[in-house]
């Protein structure tokens, strides 16, 4: 496999719990980096360090994905077909041609077809999601069920999504409908009860592709998303972890994953 290709690494683990990091990666093969604009060139949108804000995970030996390429190769948080699932709102899709701010991405002329597309679905966008449902499988064979953890970050304030500063933890079951309501009932009352963080369930983010199309709890899969302010942990001016923040937030985070990774919905 090309370096291009190599659309993920994983830590091993084993256990009901699975995480994924999708949208961490900073890879830009270069036949796509040529076309971007210089904007496009900064990444914005990436949830700048999430998979360093997670790296305590191989002390649990939490089975973990994360993409390696950016968000702008191919969106793995979005339906291969480009099926939008924001319709009321500006999001960016499938392969985003704009950012969250409506910045074009492409230069003129630049903008991939419909054959490149399916192309990034293929090369970057199947192999991550043939896994993720691969380790959900083998973690339902050997437990009964799955938990699946999907982890994103955002900028504290993103004036064309949301009013305002969003809360630091923006738990997404699609409503409930994608995992057991105790679940996210669980981690957000721990949140709560740590006194340091403003959490929410279903509030701004709902959970995307990952959480909507894995989570069925009537299959065995309870999926879950978190998406995180950069005020929790970050200096959002640098996109650099911040020591102090980390040093609040670690704790916590260690705590919510443990719960998560106990947590068993048959009983």
């Amino acid at each position: 496999m090309s370096e291009a290709l190599q659309t993920f690494r994983m830590l091993e683990g084993s256990g009901p719990l699975i995480l994924s990091i999708p949208h961490a990666g900073t890879g830009l093969p270069d036949f796509i980096k040529e076309k971007l604009t210089d904007h496009a060139l900064s990444l914005p949108d990436t949830d700048w360090r999430v998979d360093r804000l997670y790296g305590f995970l191989a002390d649990f030996g939490i089975p973990t994905l994360i993409a390696t390429q950016s968000r702008m190769v191919v969106d793995l948080n979005r339906p291969p077909d480009g099926a939008d699932l924001y319709p009321s709102e500006h999001r960016p899709g499938l392969v985003p041609l704009t950012s969250f701010e409506g910045e074009r991405l492409y230069g003129p002329g630049q903008e991939p077809g419909e054959g490149e597309i399916g192309e990034r679905v293929a090369n970057y966008w199947q192999p991550y999601h043939r896994q993720l449902s691969a380790l959900l499988e083998a973690a339902k064979k050997q437990h009964g069920y799955a938990i699946l953890w999907d982890a994103h970050s955002i900028r504290s304030r993103v004036p064309a999504l949301f009013d305002g500063k969003l809360p630091h933890l923006n738990w997404g079951t699609n409503d409930g409908a994608s995992a057991h309501p105790k679940l996210a009932k669980t981690l957000h009352q721990l949140a709560q009860a740590d006194g340091k963080y403003s959490s929410v369930i279903d509030g701004r983010f709902k959970g995307g592709y990952i959480t909507r199309n894995y989570g069925n709890p009537d299959a065995g899969v309870h999926a879950i998303q978190l998406e995180m302010s950069f005020e929790a942990y970050l200096d959002e001016e640098k996109n650099e972890l911040d020591a102090e923040r980390l040093a609040g937030l670690l704790p916590l985070l260690r705590t919510l994953v443990e719960a998560a990774r106990i947590f068993n919905p048959k009983t």
